[in-house]
């Protein structure tokens, strides 16, 4: 290799590239860097700006909605102990409600029970009135009929008849009042 080469090829470092290749590149990377400044990095910004409104918007929007739910939970737990206490009034109404006809029933059994003895108390009165009375005549037309064959005249005369069955009758009850 020729001698000159070689002391060219050490004199230049690959480290450092040659300085119009250099400045070059480094106009290059500005145009590109200003391209992406100018055009790209506006529209990055504004998306990022876009997202972060609408995340905080979501999350505000989901503060609203959790606020709104919280108060619509209270509004249905005031309404459920509302129902629950209507419904327990109405259980004690009802109660009272059953308690009262129950009592009321009671009575008007009582009543009737009061009026159907009472009505047979009053039957059975008048059955031994009109047994008494019917007895009564029958004693009376027998004991008629064997005082006249003891005393031997007839007793036919109603008026004579009927003091004399009159006091045959006083003296019995007489005298099952005395063996009392």
């Amino acid at each position: 290799m020729n001698p000159l080469v070689q002391i060219a090829a050490e004199s230049e470092n690959p480290l450092f590239p040659p300085i119009p290749e250099l400045v070059i590149g480094l106009i290059a990377f500005v145009i590109v860097f200003g391209f992406l400044g100018k055009k790209l990095l506006p529209n990055i910004n504004k998306v990022l700006e876009e997202r972060r409104e609408a995340i905080e918007g979501g999350i505000e929007k989901a503060e609203a909605a959790q606020t709104e739910a919280q108060s619509v939970l209270e509004q249905y737990k005031a309404q459920l102990a509302e129902a629950r206490h209507e419904a327990a009034r109405l259980r004690q109404e009802a109660h009272e409600q059953g308690a009262t006809l129950i009592a009321e029933m009671r009575a008007e059994g009582q009543r009737q029970r009061e009026e159907i003895v009472a009505a047979g108390h009053a039957q059975i009165e008048a059955d031994r009135k009109a047994a008494a009375s019917a007895l009564r005549q029958d004693v009376g037309k027998l004991a008629t009929e064997l005082a006249g064959k003891l005393v031997g005249e007839s007793l036919e005369d109603h008026a004579r008849q009927s003091r004399v069955i009159d006091r045959f009758l006083d003296e019995l009850e007489e005298k099952a009042e005395a063996a009392r």
